[in-house]
Order: structure tokens, then C-alpha cells, then sequence
């Protein structure tokens, strides 16, 4: 039995691909090779009773009132704004970096260490912000530890993540409207967002797509260069190996969910995820939970997170989106098929898009992907 669309990947961006399509009237499949739905924020209930992510913490945030509104239609969210704390020196500071922190390391008068208009990688996009001993101390460790390359090696676009804040605001994203966390947890939401829509888990598309054939489009939300068995060459991809730790007998272990560190320690940041909970539950909870995050690079394409920014990959991406325009009645899509780190919001503005353009389609597949 043919359905009009077939979605590949049951995580933000097929899942709201799919929840758009059904509402305007068709009939959609959606298949995971994972035994979950919900892609990379699924999360479950700890023994604890804490809300504790399989794959990271997802913070939810936005300026559109359009995809607050959707998400809402979906679950309750309590008011959450995320602040971090990276450990520096031996104390906690704020990230991003507080400009007070700067004034008091390098006087009343810092500059930035380079002024530069067109920075060639990452450092020099760094530098272009603040004095050289600040970026030692937060960022280059950091980002090195995460991506395993020297900071020289990175795109300087990947600097548009972070800020020096000159009115020392601790919150992460402060200029969001919208911000919270599901009460029940990511997963919950992702199950009503599904609701009332065929989902197949453990299905592989790629090893039987013959078996699920669609009238009008396939979406494939996996990895582009999977879907091509890797002819042109791997892309590559950071991760995070966690361990969990549950203090059974701590209520609280740090002072906010997540420290970074930058210096030597073996991992990235910790995460207590009790801090994310809704106030009025914390009382029914017992003990904590703190996550250790350490990056990698995996082979295994269920545990790409984080696609690697420097030309190289991009090249080689761009070589695979064009024989992607050459396959009919297949849109690839979402954070790996397009082979780009997407925030939850803009995964589903993005979703929002595509939907927009398949309901409406008078374009080939690979080009409704143009903005």
C-alpha cells in the first residue's frame, strides 16, 4: 500500500514535516531504525524521576510566536531560561563571557586582540572579539576539545555562536521571547506531536526501500552521504560519549544545569538535569543526576550530533547535494541531510518551510531546499 509521502527519521524535522502534512489532508508513514521516536531529544524518566535526555541537552527558545505556539499544541512548557557557568581558574564564570570579567583580567581599556574585518578561520574570528588571554582561558580549549582539531582548522562562522556580553547577562540566549522546557519531556511531546500518524521503528529505509514506496515524495531526514553509501567519501561528525552519575543521596550537586570546561579535564561540561525540572515536581524527586559529556567522532551514523564546520566537509556536502538533485521524488532534509546544526526552533521553522513548499510543490524536490 502506497502512502502520499513517506517520512525517513522520526526526529524534530520529520516529525513536523509529517504533523503539517496530515493536518492539510494526506496520508504519511513515518519509519525510524531507531527503537524510539523523536530522533536526538528523546529523554526518559530516570529511577529518580528525573527527565534525564539519551543524546544531550536540548534547551527550547524562540522569537516566533508561530512555532511557540505550535510546540504548545503539543505539551505544557514551564518557564526555563538556560544560564552556564564555564569553570575558569578554578571558579565559575559566565558564559558567554561577561565583559566585566574581561575589564577586571585586562583593565578598563581591553581590546580585542586582532581587528579584522574578514577573519580566515575560527581563531581569528575569536580574536576579533576579545584579548588573546580571554580566548585561552574560555574558548580555545573548549572548542578544541569538542571539534579535535586545532581552532586555526575551523570555519570562522561558527564564532557567530557565542558573544562577550557587554551588560554582563547571565542567560544563554536572553533575547529569545519564548523559553522553556516540556513538563513532561521531550519524548511525551514528540509521541503527541506523532499522535494519530503511522510510525514503523527498527525499520532501516535505506536497506528496503522498495518496501515503502510513496505517491508523491519520500522525505529522508538521515545522512546525506549514507543515503549514497558513502560514495563520495565520508562527512564528518562530532559526538559526545556520556556517562551518567546518580547521586541518590545529593539534591543538588551544581549550581546551574550545565558547567563547561575549557582547561584539561577529559570532558567538555556536566549537566544536572534536575535544574530543568518544573518547580512543583522537584519535591517528588530523589537524589540528582549529572551528565559527563566527552566528544568523539563516531563512525556509527545513529551517533552524529554535530556536523564538522570547515570547508573540506562542506565541499565534499555540496558534491553530494548534487547528485541528490538528480534522484527523483526525494527530498533530503533536516540537521543530516542538509549536513547543518540547526537549534530546535530553526529545525521547525525549517520544517515549517519545506511543508509550506511540498503542499504547494511545483519545484523538483532538491530545489524546494532553496531559501
Amino acid at each position: 500500500m502506497k502512502n502520499d509521502f513517506v517520512v525517513v527519521g522520526s526526529g524534530l524535522t520529520g516529525a513536523v514535516i509529517a504533523r503539517l502534512l496530515v493536518d492539510a489532508g494526506h496520508d504519511v508513514l513515518v519509519l525510524d531504525r531507531r527503537p524510539h521516536l523523536g530522533g536526538n531529544v528523546f529523554d526518559r524518566r530516570h529511577e529518580s524521576g528525573i527527565i534525564v535526555p539519551d543524546y544531550g541537552p536540548h534547551y527550547f527558545r524562540t522569537v516566533s510566536e508561530k512555532i511557540w505556539q505550535f510546540v504548545n499544541r503539543f505539551s505544557r512548557f514551564h518557564p526555563y531560561q538556560h544560564q552556564v557557568k564555564s569553570f575558569v581558574d578554578g571558579q565559575l564564570e559566565n558564559w558567554p563571557i561577561a565583559a566585566s570579567y574581561i575589564r577586571r583580567v585586562c583593565g578598563e581599556q581591553w581590546q580585542p586582540e586582532l581587528k579584522i574585518e574578514r577573519p580566515a578561520n575560527f581563531e581569528e574570528a575569536a580574536l576579533s572579539l576579545m584579548p588573546r588571554v580571554i580566548y585561552e582561558k574560555f574558548v580555545k580549549g573548549y572548542t578544541e576539545k569538542q571539534w579535535g582539531v586545532a581552532a586555526t582548522q575551523l570555519s570562522a562562522g561558527l564564532c557567530k555562536r557565542f558573544d562577550v556580553r557587554a551588560d554582563d547577562n547571565p542567560y544563554l540566549t536572553p533575547k529569545a521571547k519564548f523559553q522553556g522546557m516540556p513538563v513532561d519531556g521531550y519524548h511525551a511531546m514528540m509521541q503527541r506531536m506523532l499522535e494519530g500518524i503511522p510510525v514503523l521503528l527498527g525499520v532501516d529505509y535505506l536497506k528496503d526501500k522498495q518496501e515503502f514506496p510513496a505517491r508523491q515524495l519520500t522525505i529522508f531526514t538521515g545522512p546525506i552521504d549514507e543515503y549514497f553509501q558513502f560514495e563520495l567519501g565520508r562527512l564528518h561528525y562530532r559526538g559526545q560519549q556520556r556517562k551518567n552519575t546518580y547521586h541518590v543521596d545529593s539534591d543538588q550537586i551544581q549550581s546551574t544545569s550545565q558547567i563547561n570546561f575549557p582547561g584539561e579535564q577529559q570532558q567538555i561540561r556536566d549537566i544536572e538535569w534536575k535544574h530543568l525540572m518544573p518547580p512543583d515536581q522537584l519535591d517528588s524527586l530523589r537524589g540528582t543526576v549529572v551528565t559527563q559529556e566527552i566528544p568523539w567522532s563516531p563512525n556509527n551514523p545513529e551517533q552524529f550530533e554535530y556536523p564538522f564546520p570547515d570547508e573540506d566537509n562542506q565541499k565534499r556536502y555540496q558534491d553530494y547535494r548534487a547528485m541528490a538533485r538528480q534522484v527523483p521524488d526525494v527530498l533530503i532534509c533536516g540537521r543530516l541531510g542538509e549536513y547543518r546544526y540547526y537549534d530546535m526552533d530553526h529545525a521547525i521553522g525549517r520544517a515549517f518551510k519545506l511543508a509550506e513548499k511540498i503542499l504547494s510543490r511545483t519545484e523538483s524536490p532538491q530545489d524546494l531546499l532553496v531559501d
